[in-house]
C-alpha cells in the first residue's frame, strides 16, 4: 500500500478474495459458448482466444517467477544482496489482476468495437505499426508519466506501492495501484487500438506485443543480470533499444534515475541515466555462483509439494503445507512433475537464507516420501544424498543438515552409511536429533510425571524415552515389542519408569510416525500430543491439542525469509534444520548421525542464545 493511498488504489473485485476470476467467467462463458455454436462463417477466433491468451500470460509469469527464484538462490549473477521477506510476499500476490483488468478490455473492445471482430492471423503492416507506435509514442509518453508518478504527490498517493520492493522479482513489475494500471493500459493501447482502427491488426500482432511487454517487464524486474555482453558488442546501439536488469535495479535503489519503460534512449536524452548503470551490469555479470557455509538437505513430500516450494507459487510458498482443492486442476503439470523427478537425478537448489555472517542454502533431492519406503529406490536415493555430500565437500560447506532424509534407520543408518564410505569428509553431517529431542522435552508441561510414547521408535524416540526415564518421568508404551526394546535400551533403575499399558492414561502423548485414528482415540479428552517425528500426526481429534512437529522460532537476524518450512508457520524452522545452524555457529568440528547423539543440554542452550525461541501450544485444534 502506498504512504498516502489515493483513490482507485484499491482493485474493485478486492472484496472477492481468491474468488476474483469470478469477473471473467461471464465473458469467457459467453465467448467459448458463442464460438461452439455459431456456424463456422460466423464464429469469431480472436474473441474465442482471449482467454487462452491471458491464461498463457500467467503461465509465462510464472516460468519467470520460477526462474528468478533459482537463480537467485544459487547466486550466480545476482544484482542485490539484500533479501526479500513475507511482507513483500503479501504485497505482491495480486500480480494476476492487471491480467483480469486487461481480459475485461479485450473482450469490451471485441464486443463493442466493429473493427476488431474476427482479426486475420497475421497481417505484416499491423506488427510493423505496433513495432513503431510502441518505439516512438509508447516509451516517450511512458517516460514523461513515470517521472511525473516520482512527484511527491503521485509518487506518496500511488508509485511509492510499486517502490516498497528494494529487491525486485519478476511480478514486481506489474505490482501497482488499480488507477496506475488504468494509465498503463491506456498507453499500451495506443498500438492496438490504432492498428485495429487502421485495419492492420491481426491476432500475432496481439498476442505478439502483450507477450513482448510481459517478457521485458518480467525480464528487466529479475534480481539478476542475464543478457550477454556478446550483443551489445554485435550492435552497439541496442543499449539505447533495450534495457538490462541491472539497468532497471538502479532505478529501485536511487529511484531519480533510468526511468524508462523498456527503452533506455529517452534516459541518454534527457540525462536521467545512471552513472553506474554500465559498471554494475558489468560486475553482475560476472558474478559466481555462491557457496554457501550450511546446506540443508531436504527432499519432496507429495506430488503437489512442487507447488508450495519456493520456486513454486510465491504464495503457496509463503503459507504452511495444505491441502489446496484447485491443485487437482493441475494434474497435467502435477504427473509432468513427476515424470521429471524421476528421471532428472541431481539435487536443486530452492532457497538460501544469511544467519549474521553464514550463509545457507537449502537443496532438494527429486524424490518423494513414499519413495523412500520403497526397497528398489534406496540405492538411487543414497546415491543422490551421497552426490549432494561430494557437492557440498567440493564448495567448502562447513555443515549439511539432513534433514528430512532421517525418516528411518534402514535408509542409511542416519547417515552413517556416508561418513563410513568417505571417512576423510570436512564438511560435517548433522541429523539434528539431539535438538529434537530437546525441543521435545522442553516441549512437555512443567509437572508432568507420566508420558504415553507411541510411533515408530527411532532414534529420537528412544533417545527422549532414556531421557524421561532418567528423569523420573513414567514412559506408558501401548505395545508389548515397542515395550521390551526400550526396555533393552535402559539400566534397570531407568527401566522401572518404563510401563506397559492399553489404556494410556497419561495426558501427554509423544507420537511419531505410525500412530493410527484408533490409537488416538484411546487418548483422554484434552490429551496433548507432541510429534517427536518430522511428519505431523493426521489429526483424529477436536477434543486435544496438537503441537507442531520439533521447532522453533527463528530470530530476526535470519534473513531472506519468504516461505513456509512445509506445514509449520512463518519464520519457524524445524529442529533438525536449526542445528546444522547451530554446528556452523558453534563451530562444532563433529558429525552428528548414525547411532551418535549431541549433548542435548548443549545444543539447547545454544539455540536459545543464537535467538532461536521455543513455539507455544498449537491452536489450531482447539478442545470443546
Amino acid at each position: 500500500m502506498a504512504s498516502k493511498p489515493g483513490i482507485l488504489t484499491e482493485w474493485p473485485w478486492t472484496w472477492l478474495g481468491s474468488y476474483k476470476y469470478v469477473v471473467l467467467a461471464p465473458w469467457t462463458i459467453h465467448s467459448t459458448y458463442s464460438y461452439m455454436v455459431k456456424d463456422a462463417n460466423e464464429r469469431d477466433i480472436s474473441n474465442f482466444l482471449i482467454f487462452p491468451l491471458l491464461l498463457s500470460r500467467m503461465i509465462h509469469n510464472q516460468i519467470w517467477i520460477s526462474l528468478s527464484r533459482f537463480r537467485t538462490a544459487k547466486g550466480n549473477n545476482r544484482i542485490l544482496d539484500k533479501t526479500i521477506e513475507f511482507e513483500q510476499v503479501d504485497r505482491e500476490r495480486n500480480w494476476d489482476d492487471q491480467i483480469i483488468f486487461n481480459g475485461i478490455l479485450f473482450y469490451l473492445g471485441s464486443k463493442y468495437i466493429e473493427a476488431a471482430h474476427n482479426l486475420p492471423l497475421w497481417r505484416a503492416d499491423g506488427v510493423m505499426w505496433t513495432i513503431l507506435l510502441h518505439a516512438g509514442p509508447v516509451e516517450f509518453l511512458y517516460y514523461w508519466l513515470h517521472r511525473a508518478l516520482h512527484h511527491h504527490f503521485l509518487y506518496s498517493r500511488y508509485h511509492s506501492h510499486h517502490h516498497s520492493s528494494i529487491v525486485t522479482e519478476p511480478i514486481t513489475s506489474v505490482i501497482h495501484p488499480f488507477a496506475e494500471h488504468i494509465s498503463y493500459f491506456a498507453l499500451f493501447a495506443i498500438p492496438m487500438l490504432s492498428t485495429v482502427l487502421m485495419g492492420t491488426a491481426s491476432i500475432v500482432s496481439f498476442a505478439g506485443y502483450l507477450t513482448y511487454i510481459d517478457f521485458m517487464n518480467n525480464m528487466g524486474h529479475c534480481n539478476f543480470e542475464h543478457i550477454p555482453k556478446w550483443i551489445f558488442s554485435i550492435f552497439p546501439p541496442l543499449k539505447y533499444l533495450m534495457y538490462t536488469p541491472s539497468y532497471h535495479s538502479l532505478h529501485h535503489t536511487q529511484f531519480r534515475t533510468n526511468y524508462a519503460l523498456f527503452m533506455p534512449f529517452y534516459d541518454y536524452v534527457y540525462g536521467t541515466m545512471d552513472k553506474s548503470s554500465d559498471s554494475l551490469y558489468e560486475s553482475s555479470l560476472v558474478r559466481k555462483e555462491e557457496a554457501p557455509d550450511v546446506v540443508h538437505l531436504t527432499h519432496l513430500i507429495t506430488p503437489e509439494s512442487i507447488y508450495h516450494l519456493r520456486l513454486g507459487f510465491a504464495q503457496l510458498a509463503s503459507e504452511p503445507h495444505k491441502s489446496t482443492w484447485y491443485l487437482w486442476l493441475m494434474w497435467p503439470v502435477t504427473l509432468w512433475s513427476m515424470m521429471v523427478t524421476w528421471i532428472y537425478g541431481r539435487t536443486f537448489t530452492v532457497e538460501r537464507n544469511v544467519f549474521k555472517h553464514l550463509k545457507l542454502q537449502t537443496w532438494a533431492i527429486p524424490k518423494y516420501r513414499v519413495q523412500f519406503y520403497m526397497q528398489w529406490q534406496r540405492e538411487t536415493i543414497n546415491g543422490m544424498i551421497e552426490d549432494a555430500i561430494l557437492e557440498a565437500e567440493e564448495k567448502g560447506v562447513k555443515v549439511l543438515s539432513l534433514g528430512l532424509l532421517n525418516q528411518e534407520e534402514g535408509l542409511n543408518k542416519y547417515g552413517e552409511l556416508f561418513i563410513g564410505k568417505h571417512p576423510q569428509l570436512k564438511v560435517k553431517l548433522v541429523d539434528g536429533s539431539s535438538l529434537a529431542v530437546a525441543v521435545v522435552l522442553n516441549s512437555i508441561p512443567k509437572g508432568t510425571k507420566e508420558v504415553v510414547i507411541r510411533g515408530n521408535l527411532t532414534k529420537v524416540a528412544c533417545s527422549i524415552a532414556l531421557a524421561l526415564c532418567q528423569g523420573g518421568i513414567q514412559v506408558f508404551t501401548l505395545r508389548e515389542d515397542e515395550y521390551k526394546m526400550l526396555k533393552s535400551k535402559l539400566s534397570n533403575e531407568a527401566a522401572n519408569n518404563l510401563v506397559l499399558s492399553k489404556h494410556g492414561s497419561p495426558k501427554t502423548w509423544l507420537v511419531g510416525d505410525g500412530l493410527s485414528k484408533d490409537e488416538q482415540l484411546k487418548a483422554s479428552k484434552g490429551t496433548i500430543f507432541i510429534p517427536f517425528s518430522q511428519f505431523p500426526p493426521k489429526k483424529a481429534r477436536k477434543d486435544c491439542l496438537y503441537n507442531n512437529t520439533p521447532a522453533m522460532l527463528a530470530p530476526k537476524h535470519l534473513e531472506n525469509v519468504d516461505s513456509c518450512e512445509n506445514w509449520l508457520p512463518r519464520r519457524v524452522m524445524s529442529a533438525w534444520r536449526i542445528a546444522g545452524i547451530l554446528h556452523a555457529m558453534e563451530e562444532w568440528n563433529v558429525h552428528e548421525c548414525g547411532n551418535m547423539m549431541f549433548n542435548i543440554d548443549k545444543i539447547w542452550q545454544a539455540s536459545l542464545e543464537h535467538g532461536f525461541r521455543p513455539l507455544t501450544m498449537s491452536t489450531e485444534s482447539k478442545m470443546n
